[in-house]
């Protein structure tokens, strides 16, 4: 079947090609109204299909963001194998949406560079979850477009960063066991990297433990993977050392299912033997059997606001560099895994 152009819609419209393109990339203030209720009613009795390629070409525009998640573990893992980095696409690619743009989604092997074909399809910008202060990154900033990092504490005037206070959101979780009368309190949580995400949640951790008077053991600091299967051998060895060990800290929902079940593997119960809270408040969080106590951080939202500054920053790229950092709020979600002691 022939591709129906932009010359059968003039054709048909009785208007010129330019006229035509004018009404169709919405600058119409340059043709009558006339000619745009001819325009219009032409391309839908012919049933016109822009053609985005050229359109790019012309506006010098692509609308395609790339959005980008490092695989950052060890293990091989799927992609949104993690329900938090699906519940963070769903905002970004709503709000994308909204304003037109489409989204590319890619995975990077750990060790890989960024500068894959994902990130030279033409794209407008790009959103970039959890990189470190390592040398590949200076690479993206030869890629002269708009960026986002979103779970970095990358603080460098080239990139747009939206994050939270995760040492502060490790701090609420601990001092919470702590207020509810726990003082041997586990910690589960992926590789402990510098300036990386999971080390704030950490120090967050050892600064609540430190203001309570609470002696540090690293024999109580369970790390690995941020997996459920991790989370899982994680509450088995915790169920071991029960009632030596009487709550954990998981630094997120997903490995606090995991210890939850860990722990039922071996006999005891949540909150009965032992106490858990998680980090995120992933949607199943609430689901769970018992429902989770966690931090939440709104992973949906936090879609929302990278997207946000990233169309900001494709509108505005000439007007100077990026914003001070988007920092989103954190609050406690207190359910059902936390038992008070007496």
């Amino acid at each position: 079947m022939k591709r129906i152009t932009i010359r059968d819609v003039s054709v048909r419209a009785g208007v010129s090609t330019a006229a035509v393109s004018y009404v169709l990339n919405g600058r119409e203030g340059k043709v009558s109204p006339e000619t745009v209720a001819r325009v219009r009613r032409a391309a839908e009795e012919l049933n016109y299909i822009p053609d985005l390629s050229a359109r790019s070409l012309v506006n010098n525009k692509s609308k395609l963001i790339g959005v980008v998640i490092p695989q950052t573990e060890d293990q091989k893992q799927l992609l949104l194998q993690n329900p938090f980095y699906s519940e963070l696409i769903c905002g970004i690619e709503a709000r994308l949406r909204q304003s037109g743009y489409h989204m590319i989604l890619s995975g990077i092997e750990k060790g890989e560079g960024y500068l894959d074909t994902s990130m030279q399809r033409n794209l407008d910008g790009a959103i970039i979850t959890g990189i470190y202060q390592e040398s590949f990154y200076e690479d993206l900033k030869k890629v002269r477009m708009p960026i986002v990092l979103v779970d970095s504490y990358i603080y460098d005037s080239y990139f747009h960063v939206v994050g939270i206070d995760d040492e502060l959101g490790g701090y609420m979780a601990t001092k919470h066991l702590i207020d509810n009368g726990h003082t041997n309190i586990a910690l589960v949580t992926g590789m402990i990297r510098k300036d990386g995400v999971v080390e704030k949640r950490f120090l967050g951790y050892k600064r609540a433990l430190k203001e309570a008077e609470l002696f540090y053991n690293p024999d109580h600091v369970f790390e690995h993977s941020v997996t459920y299967q991790f989370g899982q051998e994680a509450g088995k060895l915790i169920a071991a050392k029960c009632p030596e060990i009487t709550a954990a800290f998981a630094t997120s929902d997903l490995m606090a299912m995991g210890v939850i079940q860990g722990i039922r593997d071996e006999g005891k119960e949540v909150p009965e033997h032992v106490s858990v809270v998680g980090f995120d408040d992933i949607s199943i969080a609430r689901l769970c059997t018992p429902p989770l106590t966690t931090i939440k951080q709104d992973a949906v939202s936090r879609g929302i606001m990278a997207a946000d500054r990233l169309l900001t920053a494709i509108e505005k790229s000439k007007e100077g560099l990026p914003q001070e950092p988007t920092i989103m709020p954190l609050s406690l979600i207190d359910r059902d895994t936390v038992l008070k002691l007496t």
